[in-house]
């Protein structure tokens, strides 16, 4: 039988497919990640994986085993869970974060709610940045994030209901030609450099505000790159590119030198909460559930 840990670092490993974030994941270290693999091949009698000094894969036996495997520790946690939920009630601390003005309105909005229904858990609030919005539920400082629901698209995060889907726009300096349109069509991005986000937040949040090409093809030219939406901000209204931003940016960020421009046939951007897989606590699930009526 396998023991909990060996579990733990084998579903770790088979979603990172890389032993240094598995072993960041786990507070480990990559020694030890390895140990406990060559265990687990040694129990089972063949390899659960393929590695190279360039990639780490799942062999057919290692991907079967993790399927089989996954409901089972799901299973097992939930019902635990659910006993000490029981057993406690929802007591103790929560610790809940917001990226941006939008986000921050919702979790005030969802806290509200919470601590009518809990006033035996204590809420911490905490206002996170664009290159912490991960970190911070990974290293515990955070159980859950009310953001842009694409930061949770990667290993071990999980994202909750979309709260609210608002529409694009393009943020531009205030004496840019599109100042004071209608609209412009998402093409127009080829022709502008774009701010970059930072390198170390989730592709799909990069590509989605970030695109390196039109949906016709045609490349976008990168601008500065930016640590935080305020100096996003800053760079947009130096005339140092443009930059797609929530319908909310125009009520809550309002500035002389920047304009706000509908974006037509651009998807929505969608709010919810996310927070780490590992941590569906109690507290966790009935704050997501009271978000989930805040917002309604």
């Amino acid at each position: 039988m396998l023991e909990r840990q060996e579990t733990q670092v084998f579903l770790a490993l088979a979603d990172e497919l890389h032993f240094g974030r598995t072993a960041e994941r786990l507070r480990l270290t990559p020694g030890r990640v390895s140990q406990t693999i060559k265990k687990v091949e040694r129990l089972v009698g063949a390899p659960l994986f393929e590695r190279t000094s360039r990639r780490v894969r799942l062999t057919p036996l290692g991907a079967r085993l993790a399927d089989d495997l996954r409901p089972h520790v799901k299973g097992i946690e939930d019902a635990f869970q659910r006993a000490v939920d029981t057993g406690r009630g929802v007591t103790g601390v929560l610790r809940v974060g917001f990226l941006g003005a939008l986000a921050g309105q919702l979790l005030l909005k969802s806290v509200g709610v919470f601590a009518a229904r809990h006033p035996d858990c204590e809420v911490h609030i905490h206002e996170t940045q664009w290159h912490d919005t991960v970190s911070r539920l990974f290293d515990g400082d955070v159980d859950v994030q009310i953001t842009d629901i694409l930061f949770a698209a990667q290993p071990g995060l999980t994202p909750g209901p979309v709260l609210v889907a608002e529409p694009r726009l393009l943020a531009v300096p205030a004496d840019h030609a599109f100042a004071g349109k209608d609209a412009v069509p998402v093409a127009v991005l080829a022709d502008h450099p774009v701010i970059q986000v930072p390198v170390d937040i989730p592709r799909r949040f990069q590509s989605d505000r970030t695109p390196s090409r039109t949906g016709d093809g045609l490349p976008v030219p990168q601008g500065p790159r930016a640590t935080s939406f305020g100096e996003a901000l800053a760079l947009i209204a130096a005339g140092q590119g443009v930059f797609p931003v929530g319908e909310h940016a125009a009520r809550f960020y309002p500035r002389p030198d920047i304009a706000y421009v509908p974006l037509q046939d651009a998807p929505p951007i969608q709010w919810g909460p996310i927070w780490l897989t590992t941590n569906a606590s109690g507290r966790v699930r009935e704050f997501v559930r009271a978000a989930t009526d805040a917002a309604r």
